[in-house]
C-alpha cells in the first residue's frame, strides 16, 4: 500500500536493530503503510525512549496521544511520535495501562513531553509517575470527567453562559431543550412505511391511514390532467330569448305570451306624444338651414 504523504526513506534493517536493542521490552512490532509501529513494555518505556534516542538516532519527540479502547482490560493506549532527522524516519511507540495505573514520564529524556503528557491526562486521565506538573492544560478549572473517553457523554456535565445579572460568566448543569432526536432522511413524498403526524385524517382524500403522504402522480397521469386543463370550455347554455320560452310546459307558455294590463298601459303612454312633442318636431322638419357667415376681413392700418 504506497503511503498518501510524501516518500518516507524506508529502514528494511530496523526490525532486527530493535529486536536486539530492546530486547524483552519489545512486545511486538508492526509495519504497515509504510509506517513502523513498536508496542513496550509500561514499566520499561522511560529506558526505551534514552535507547532509541542515543543508539537509533530518534532525537526528537513530535507528539503523544491518547486511545481509549474501553473493551480492553487496560483500555488506554499512549502513543509516542518520534522522528529521526538524520534517517528521515518516523516511528510509533505504544505503551498499554488503565486507570489506576501510571505511566513513567519521559520528561528527562525530552523536556517537551511535560505538556503532551498533561494533554493525555487531562482529555484521558491517564496519571504519569513522575511528571513535575501534572494537571489539566485544556479543560477548565474545576472540569468534571475527561472528554476523550469513549463513555463521556457528549453533552458533558456542565455548561458556560454569561449571565446578564450576575454579570460574570456561571457554570450551570446541562439542560437540554429537547432530547435527541433520532432523523428520518426517508422521504414521505415517495411513502413512508410509518404514519406520519396528520396521516390520520388521509381517509377522507381516499389515502388509507398508515401509508404516508400521497404518491406522486405518473408520467400518464400528469399529461391526462394537463390535457384536460387545455381542452376548449364548454358551450354556453341556452337561455330563453323570449318570456314564452319558460321552459314549464306549453300551458304556461302561452299564458306567459300574452300581454298583461300593465304592460298593455306602458305601450299606449309610450306611443302617444304631447302637443309639444308635435310641434317640436313640425319645426324641426320645416326650419330652413342657417347660411354660413363669411370670415372677418382684417383691419388696416395701425402696427403690423
Amino acid at each position: 500500500m504506497a503511503h498518501p504523504a510524501p516518500l518516507v526513506a524506508p529502514q528494511p534493517t530496523l526490525a532486527a536493530a530493535l529486536k536486539a536493542l530492546l530486547g524483552a521490552d519489545l512486545l511486538a512490532h508492526d509495519f504497515a503503510a509504510d509506517e513502523d509501529s513498536i508496542t513496550v513494555d509500561r514499566a520499561a518505556v522511560a529506558g526505551v525512549m534514552i535507547a532509541l534516542r542515543d543508539n537509533l538516532e530518534y532525537q526528537q519527540l513530535m507528539e503523544i496521544a491518547g486511545v481509549d479502547y474501553p473493551d480492553r482490560a487496560e483500555r488506554f493506549e499512549v502513543v509516542y511520535h518520534l522522528l529521526s532527522v538524520t534517517k528521515n524516519h518516523r516511528l510509533r511507540v505504544r505503551v498499554s495501562t488503565d486507570e489506576a495505573t501510571p505511566v513513567p514520564t519521559i520528561v528527562p529524556v525530552w523536556p517537551n513531553a511535560g505538556w503532551l503528557e498533561r494533554e493525555v491526562f487531562d482529555m484521558y486521565g491517564v496519571l504519569f509517575a513522575g511528571n513535575p506538573d501534572l494537571r489539566r492544560i485544556l479543560t477548565d478549572y474545576g472540569f468534571q470527567g475527561h472528554p476523550q473517553r469513549k463513555d463521556f457523554p457528549l453533552t458533558g456535565y456542565t455548561e458556560l453562559r454569561y449571565s446578564e445579572e450576575d454579570k460574570r460568566v456561571v457554570y450551570e448543569p446541562v439542560k437540554l431543550a429537547q432530547d435527541f432526536r433520532n432523523f428520518d432522511f426517508l422521504s414521505p413524498w415517495e411513502g413512508a412505511d410509518y404514519v406520519l403526524p396528520g396521516d390520520e385524517k388521509a381517509g377522507g382524500t381516499g389515502e388509507a391511514p398508515g401509508k404516508g403522504a400521497p404518491t406522486p402522480m405518473t408520467s400518464k397521469e400528469v399529461k391526462a390532467a394537463d390535457d384536460k386543463a387545455k381542452a376548449p370550455p364548454p358551450p354556453t347554455p341556452k337561455t330563453t330569448e323570449s318570456p314564452a320560452q319558460t321552459g314549464a310546459g306549453a300551458k304556461v307558455n302561452k299564458a306567459a305570451a300574452k300581454t298583461s294590463r300593465e304592460g298593455a298601459k306602458a305601450t299606449t303612454r309610450a306611443k302617444a306624444k304631447t302637443p309639444a312633442t308635435k310641434k317640436a318636431e313640425a319645426t324641426a322638419k320645416t326650419k330652413i338651414p342657417a347660411k354660413p357667415r363669411a370670415p372677418r376681413k382684417p383691419k388696416t392700418g395701425g402696427d403690423a
